[in-house]
């Protein structure tokens, strides 16, 4: 048991020496989630509120509502995508450079909602969708040939990330607080900041096929 612990605790060591970005946001993500699941008062405050944004008001609520999900599951599958690319990224980009990614990523996902919902008062969303769809395609160029391990199936990360957004696009329709049109619209913001911080990788991206 002490060797289990003393492990776990080498590898959070790590985690945060090589990429205190990444799992800053994982940590504060996953802790600020499970905090309004058992006090939802507070989603009210701090989801994406399209009407009041586009008037000025309560902008604040387009990066808080990055840090918060709609349940269990909705957590998980932002935080399983995350987790499996989120970390190798900020150590091929860089700190500040994935810190900038993830958090303009975030906020520029969310702009095709704010025009979409401007006018539509009782329309809400949540959700670090955007930004986690900038963090695993710019995760794809630097290495389209890395392969993940999906509920125990081994899936190219191209794939995933296609099937991401085909999922994405599904579930948009669907009557739900989960800003699902933010996945497309960052996983665009993704690619376009990555290749303004590292024009090459477009060529080395195509080397690979």
């Amino acid at each position: 048991m002490c060797l289990v612990i003393l492990y776990f605790r080498f590898m959070l060591h790590e985690y945060i020496n090589q990429t205190p970005v990444a799992s800053l946001i994982f940590l504060f993500t996953v802790v600020t989630s499970i905090y309004t699941f058992y006090n939802p008062e507070y989603y009210g405050k701090y989801m994406l509120h399209p009407y009041s944004v586009s008037r000025g008001y309560r902008v604040f609520s387009v990066i808080t509502s990055g840090l918060i999900h709609k349940d269990w599951t909705h957590l998980f599958f932002n935080m399983f995508s995350f987790y499996f690319f989120a970390f190798q990224l900020e150590r091929m980009m860089g700190h500040w450079q994935f810190a900038v990614l993830y958090i303009a990523s975030l906020v520029l996902s969310d702009l095709s909602t704010i025009v979409k919902h401007r006018d539509n008062f009782h329309y809400n969303s949540l959700g670090a969708s955007g930004a986690v769809s900038a963090v695993v395609f710019s995760s794809i160029l630097f290495n389209p040939g890395s392969w993940i391990l999906v509920f125990f199936i081994p899936m190219p990360a191209y794939i995933f990330g296609v099937l991401f957004l085909v999922y994405s696009a599904y579930a948009a329709r669907q009557d739900s607080h989960i800003n699902h049109d933010a996945h497309f619209y960052g996983a665009l913001s993704g690619l376009l900041i990555t290749i303004l911080f590292y024009p090459g990788v477009v060529q080395h991206f195509l080397s690979q096929f």
